[in-house]
């Protein structure tokens, strides 16, 4: 071998060598780089008229399992799902109150023992129904009931406008995501015509798929021509030849009544599009798909829970004090219910309406025979035939009744009557007397005439007797007997129909607020479980190809003493070398 050829594989070697040590040197320094794939600078023998002639570094590469990038990106889909979905339970769980508390002293915080609270009133009430400061202890206590159910649903639109308002944020990080990857499938095609390696850049455009799958749910491919390619689960073009723009615009204010319809351009929350293609039902997965079903499912459904208790409540609370009143009586009585006076009257039985003074004793009154009046404005003129009293339907479209006599007072007692279809009392059907005001949980309320104390509690009904005298007293106050009836009509087992994901159940308020609260700890409960499940399943494909292909930084550190000393022996080859060739130019001009 001459001492070219020798010298020309030293100095291969050492070229060889030296661009592994930079290469395992880069792994080291790389170990903690997330999505960084441990590198190889992969060499061949060089032959020359079949004779070696030194190594020579053909390329830097890192070898990543396909299939298991695929299972760690299907992973991390489920686990950015299922981390919105515990956080978000977490937080609805919070809103509801416990249903214990760590004082001894005190008692939780939820709806059942608010209402339980109302229910120790009424039964303190019922004892001595004439105290003032008890009546003030009840009326507290409905409205912490009411104010509690306004305020739970309050936030939980306010959960579904955050839902909507994040994705709006998610969407945003998957168009950079989608673009990033866009522009590096350009710049490896350009890296890999110029001969140089694309390894590390490969590692920043999986770890950008790795964040769009924790967004959302995607399917990808790599094209022939090198390409990343993503798609949704049914084929709407993410990244092709370019990156396709996801547009979302989140809703300005979100209520209970903001839904999200595919296909309608009506007003709601708008849909999920690429190209003009309505994805959102395309996106089932990540932190995008749990956000959706947060927002159009999981909330709704506790929201409609809430609605059905906060409806029954108002109902059955309103049933007793329309069949009640205050004494003195008030001055006019105005409807919730929205009539005319050309709406039908479908009623039967007999009302009486009565005027009476501040003591509570009678001026006038008149027994109705309600199947004799056709229509709203029939009654209306049957009431204003009743001496020392007017009634009209006022511009709001309210029934109004009103006692013309200075200091005196309406009152009711219904009676046999049964009026519309869920045969309800006179009073109740309009809600002459509603001790609670609102249609649902977002807006139930104690009355605010009676929260302010302008109006008494209705604890008295007028005389029921076949005939009454002028003069006499009719309205009694003090008696437990409407009192007895706010409590049973709380604590009366009644029908609560299949609303949220609950079937339908029976029981006391108490015990559906309690069966409301159990319901969405469970919930949260198995999100939690969820959770932990998807992290563990997420980090064990991780870690399966860390182990693949990650860095070892033992393995590396070996590696690079081994290669050291490669190098130092290359270095020592190439010193003996030109030792040798001074010795040989030293004898040629000797002789």
């Amino acid at each position: 071998m001459s001492l070219d050829i020798a010298r020309s594989i030293a100095f291969s070697g050492l070229s060889s060598t030296s661009v592994q040590i930079s290469v395992t040197s880069s792994n080291i320094s790389n170990a903690d780089t997330t999505g960084y794939t441990k590198k190889t600078a992969n060499q061949s023998s060089s032959v020359t008229d079949g004779v070696g002639t030194g190594v020579t570094v053909t390329g830097i590469t890192s070898t990543v399992d396909k299939l298991l990038l695929k299972s760690l990106v299907s992973a991390t889909s489920d686990l950015g799902s299922a981390d919105t979905t515990n956080t978000y339970l977490t937080s609805l769980e919070k809103l509801y109150g416990s249903t214990s508390s760590t004082d001894s002293s005190s008692t939780g915080t939820s709806l059942a023992n608010s209402i339980a609270s109302l229910e120790s009133a009424l039964s303190s009430l019922a004892s001595t129904p004439s105290s003032a400061s008890l009546q003030s202890n009840v009326v507290s206590a409905l409205d912490d009931v009411t104010s509690q159910l306004r305020e739970t649903s309050s936030s939980i639109q306010k959960l579904r406008s955050n839902a909507d308002q994040d994705i709006s944020s998610s969407i945003d990080d998957v168009n950079t995501d989608l673009q990033n990857i866009a522009d590096l499938n350009a710049e490896i095609k350009q890296t890999a015509a110029a001969g140089q390696s694309t390894a590390d850049l490969e590692d920043q455009r999986n770890t950008a798929l790795q964040d769009v799958a924790s967004k959302m749910n995607v399917s990808y491919f790599t094209a022939s021509n090198g390409d990343l390619q993503i798609y949704t689960t049914t084929g709407q073009a993410l990244v092709d030849s370019s990156a396709h723009k996801i547009s979302y615009t989140a809703a300005a204010n979100v209520s209970s009544s903001t839904t999200y319809t595919a296909g309608s351009s009506s007003s709601g929350f708008s849909a999920i599009s690429v190209n003009g293609v309505d994805i959102t039902s395309q996106i089932t997965g990540g932190d995008i798909g749990a956000l959706i079903t947060l927002r159009d499912k999981t909330l709704p459904a506790a929201q409609s829970q809430l609605d059905q208790l906060a409806t029954q409540l108002a109902s059955a609370v309103n049933t007793v004090s329309n069949s009640a009143s205050t004494v003195p009586a008030p001055t006019s009585l105005t409807g919730t219910a929205s009539v005319t006076s050309s709406t039908a009257l479908s009623a039967t039985g007999t009302v009486r309406l009565a005027v009476t003074d501040q003591s509570g004793n009678l001026v006038s009154y008149s027994d109705l025979d309600l199947s004799s009046y056709a229509t709203v404005g029939d009654l209306v003129t049957a009431i204003n035939g009743i001496s020392g009293m007017s009634a009209s339907v006022d511009a709001n479209g309210h029934l109004s009744i009103t006692a013309t006599g200075s200091g005196n007072g309406v009152a009711i007692n219904e009676m046999t009557s049964s009026v519309g279809s869920s045969s309800e009392g006179f009073s109740d059907y309009f809600g002459l007397n509603d001790l609670v005001t609102g249609t649902s949980a977002s807006d139930i309320a104690v009355n605010s005439s009676i929260l302010s104390g302008t109006s008494e509690l209705q604890l008295a009904t007028l005389d029921s007797s076949s005939s009454l005298t002028v003069g006499s007293s009719v309205l009694t106050s003090g008696s437990a007997t409407v009192v007895n009836a706010f409590y049973d009509a709380l604590t009366a087992s009644r029908t609560f129909s299949s609303a949220g994901g609950l079937a339908a159940t029976t029981g006391s308020f108490a015990d559906y607020a309690s069966t409301i609260v159990a319901d969405v700890a469970t919930k949260s409960s198995q999100a939690s479980t969820n959770y932990t499940a998807k992290e563990t399943a997420q980090s064990t494909y991780a870690s399966s190809l860390s182990s693949q292909s990650g860095v070892n930084l033992d393995e590396e550190s070996a590696n690079l003493s081994t290669l050291q000393n490669q190098y130092s022996a290359a270095s020592a080859l190439i010193s003996a070398i030109n030792t040798m060739y001074a010795a040989l130019i030293t004898a040629v001009q000797s002789s």
